[in-house]
């Protein structure tokens, strides 16, 4: 969801307020299949939800594991986790339980605050589910992909989306409920689309390295944006919104360390630069790196890219953590990579997922077991305040 353009503030609000979630004076509603909870303060621990979610999700002797976040607006979000699917609708002030069960969240997509999708797992096996939620999570549906391995959705509205594998890309026009492929170049390792027609793909060249492809017509036709060179070509991720896009180009991986290279793009592929390129001891070289190899990314050392928010044509955060280092940290730039800052988090945890509604304010949940947690930043990162914290692996 935050890699896609999204409603008008003014559709967001008409939205909210037919299906009661808007907020009255002295009056809260909550989000649709929410069962609140009290809690003894605005924003303070589990808002009393351990115990409910620990018995529905069926970890009732285990731990809770947040997995993803994503938020509508600066007051309205979902955060899922391995059975559960906690919300908001006061800027984290108060959490209410909205499902538990079978499903194990692995991306959560809620184009409105009623209609949503989400890549799930159920428990012991590996196999994703594409699933659909019309009552605001409350209850799932799986929908036949006929076998589609996606990795990532992008939805812009309850009927159009993008689904995202290993080496394509697919469009539904349906709900999910028929999927059309989408033509991209041999050798593609990642892809996204701003529109049906405007589009880029990763492509490896085994003893040269990366190119990024960019089409105008869906697919009929590629054409070079980009070359990097690199010894390895283990992969990468592409993210755009408007006319900025971004690609993450991996390299090797070793001693808990991650090389890659971030390269960002502010005219629709047009041009690009180099953000910056981590090379590590433990996965030598990153794709493109130079002498200097043009600084590193956040949560280093050894940091390992998380997911990434763009907004608007210009603003990109990247979230990032170090299992080795035992931190989590964001980068963000406001001029499509121009420049760009890291900012490490001292907040316990090493891996993360970020939601960023708008330029400045965002979300970020902790998604490792150590420290599970909800936090919310309304300066673009530079400080960060707790919303939700579930009990540890250990407590």
């Amino acid at each position: 969801m935050t890699t896609k353009s999204r409603m008008t503030w003014k559709r967001i609000g008409a939205l909210a307020l037919s299906v009661t979630l808007a907020w009255g004076l002295g009056q809260v509603h909550t989000l649709p299949g929410a069962n609140a909870a009290s809690s003894p303060a605005c924003g303070s621990g589990d808002h009393g939800l351990t115990a409910t979610l620990k018995k529905g999700s069926g970890v009732e002797d285990q731990r809770l594991q947040f997995t993803d976040i994503d938020f509508l607006n600066n007051t309205t979000g979902r955060a899922g986790g391995e059975g559960f699917l906690i919300g908001t609708s006061n800027s984290g002030c108060t959490w209410q339980s909205i499902y538990t069960g079978q499903w194990q969240f692995i991306q959560l997509d809620f184009p409105n605050n009623v209609n949503g999708f989400a890549l799930a797992q159920v428990k012991d096996s590996p196999t994703k589910y594409l699933i659909r939620s019309t009552d605001g999570g409350a209850h799932w549906t799986r929908m036949d992909t006929k076998g589609i391995p996606f990795k990532r959705i992008d939805f812009r509205n309850k009927s159009e989306g993008f689904g995202y594998t290993y080496n394509g890309a697919y469009l539904t026009k349906d709900g999910g409920a028929t999927w059309n492929r989408i033509s991209t170049p041999a050798n593609t390792r990642a892809a996204v689309f701003t529109t049906q027609k405007q589009g880029y793909a990763i492509v490896v060249v085994p003893g040269s390295g990366y190119r990024i492809m960019q089409t105008s017509n869906g697919g009929k036709n590629w054409t070079q944006s980009l070359k990097v060179a690199s010894t390895t070509w283990s992969g990468g991720d592409l993210y755009a919104n408007g006319n900025q896009v971004w690609a993450l180009l991996y390299g090797d991986a070793g001693m808990s360390q991650q090389s890659y290279s971030l390269y960002a793009s502010g005219n629709e592929g047009k041009k690009w630069r180099q953000v910056f390129a981590q090379s590590t001891a433990g996965g030598g070289p990153a794709p493109g790196a130079s002498s200097t190899g043009n600084g590193k990314g956040p949560a280093d050392p050894g940091g390992h890219p998380g997911n990434m928010a763009l907004i608007g044509n210009q603003t990109a955060y990247l979230s990032a953590g170090s299992p080795a280092a035992g931190k989590m940290g964001i980068g963000r730039s406001y001029d499509a990579g121009s420049t760009w800052k890291n900012i490490d988090l001292k907040d316990p945890g090493y891996s993360s997922r970020i939601s960023f509604p708008s330029a400045k304010t965002g979300w970020l949940v902790v998604t490792s077991d150590n420290s599970p947690a909800i936090y919310e930043t309304t300066d673009g990162g530079t400080t960060w305040k707790q919303k939700m914290l579930l009990p540890a692996a250990n407590e």
